[in-house]
């Protein structure tokens, strides 16, 4: 058995839409999780023309199809820049560096798996070399933003005895930060070297990138007694990929094109609140962050 799951921006979601989806398909009765934003119903198969269905309705809702069993996952791996918060970490030091428009190339390049990701995060670290390690707390206190629904993804997760890891291939300066405010339950990133009041230009070895989350996955399950399928993971760069199709239910969230291509599920109209609509949370079970 299976779930088809619908997503749309709050108060976009046309139950004529649903209703049609679910007629043609021969699915069950419908489920609203919360009114003209997310609905579901059941599904005695996964549809053969999946990414044409999804095509056809990609400018007004998310369509997924999920299996039924073990929906509500027991630990959340998220990834941090552009996943959890809306930027990226390297990418606004590079601005206060002036070299901004040079490092976002190569983020967006190693985002969508057209570069090295080890290599590429060496470069950008490079052009960093003399800034001022007081810039990191200006960037974290002026520009950094979790992203919407963060922050109630992993209370309820929580909530329900859940588990919450952050792994990025930004900066443990940051991620401690941003686990902080969020609730994650532990965080792992790179090092940023540091002499003398300044970034040397250097990163710490070795780098984490995506092999080291899928390490960090193995790793976390094993320690708490969990199977991969009780993992929910989320990301949106092609150094997810190795997670996203690791765990029971991998989300690519307003991912590169490369990763929606490859992940199990896409979010592109909701913010991360989606994450409890696709584990079955109707929007009343939410836990307050």
């Amino acid at each position: 058995m299976f779930i088809a799951s619908l997503i749309a921006r709050p108060g976009m979601l046309d139950p004529a839409l649903v209703e049609a989806l679910r007629n043609a398909r021969g699915g069950g009765a419908v489920t609203w999780l919360s009114p003209d934003e997310a609905a579901e119903f059941p599904l005695e198969a996964m549809p053969d023309d999946l990414d044409g269905l999804r095509g056809s309705i990609a400018a007004q809702a998310d369509l997924n199809v999920l299996p039924a069993a073990n929906r509500r996952k027991r630990m959340l791996l998220a990834d941090m820049d552009s996943t959890m918060i809306r930027q990226e970490c390297i990418d606004e030091l590079a601005d206060e560096a002036g070299v901004g428009e040079v490092v976002k190339t190569i983020t967006a390049r190693a985002m969508n798996g057209e570069l090295d990701f080890e290599g590429a995060l060496t470069e950008r670290v490079a052009l960093l070399k003399g800034l001022p390690e007081s810039v990191i707390a200006k960037v974290l206190a002026e520009r950094i933003q979790l992203m919407p629904g963060g922050p109630e993804l992993v209370a309820t997760m929580k909530a329900a005895g859940g588990y919450a890891a952050l792994v990025s291939g930004g900066f443990t300066a940051f991620t401690a930060r941003v686990a902080e405010m969020v609730g994650f339950d532990e965080n792992r990133a790179n090092s940023l070297f540091v002499a003398d009041g300044v970034l040397t230009g250097e990163v710490g070895r070795p780098i984490l990138g995506r092999e080291a989350k899928v390490q960090a996955l193995e790793e976390i399950t094993a320690r708490l007694g969990l199977s991969e399928d009780d993992v929910l993971a989320v990301g949106d760069g092609a150094n997810d990929l190795g997670m996203l199709t690791r765990a029971g239910l991998g989300v690519a969230l307003h991912a590169k094109p490369a990763v929606q291509a490859q992940a199990q599920c896409r979010v592109n109209h909701g913010d991360l609140t989606a994450l409890l609509f696709l584990q079955g949370y109707a929007r009343d079970e939410f836990a307050a962050p």
